[in-house]
């Protein structure tokens, strides 16, 4: 037996529209084709993996080390420019913490708390 790959991570929000404007305008991601839903929520192809926003009206976000992101539940992505979406992400408001690792990498939040990763490969 093995496991060969990750297909998708799916976390929760509370304003589908709030978190679609941050992942499609701001982060730019793609929506996945061909995906669809019985319940309210998206989808978002980056890559070979997916990611699967799930409304949730009651979620609330719990960060357990809020001086250190990278120490809480989050998913990692990638980009070849990190300046370039640090300084996107700043302009339009969101908080960016660069990597205690000293990586070219830094954590943000979307509308709902939740915590990503930001790698430059």
């Amino acid at each position: 037996m093995a496991i060969t790959q990750c297909l998708h991570t799916a976390i929760l929000v509370t304003d589908l529209a709030k978190a679609e404007n941050f992942y499609s305008h701001i982060l730019g991601l793609s929506p996945a084709k061909e995906r669809s839903l019985k319940f309210p929520g998206s989808w978002y192809q980056v890559g070979e993996y997916q990611l699967h926003l799930i409304v949730n009206p009651d979620f609330t976000n719990q960060v357990f080390n809020r001086d250190k992101w990278g120490r809480n539940p989050h998913f990692a992505l990638a980009t070849d420019n990190l300046a370039e979406v640090i300084a996107n992400l700043q302009s339009h408001g969101y908080p960016v913490q660069m990597s205690a690792s000293g990586r070219s990498a830094f954590f943000t939040k979307d509308p709902d708390g939740n915590i990503l990763e930001i790698s430059q490969i």
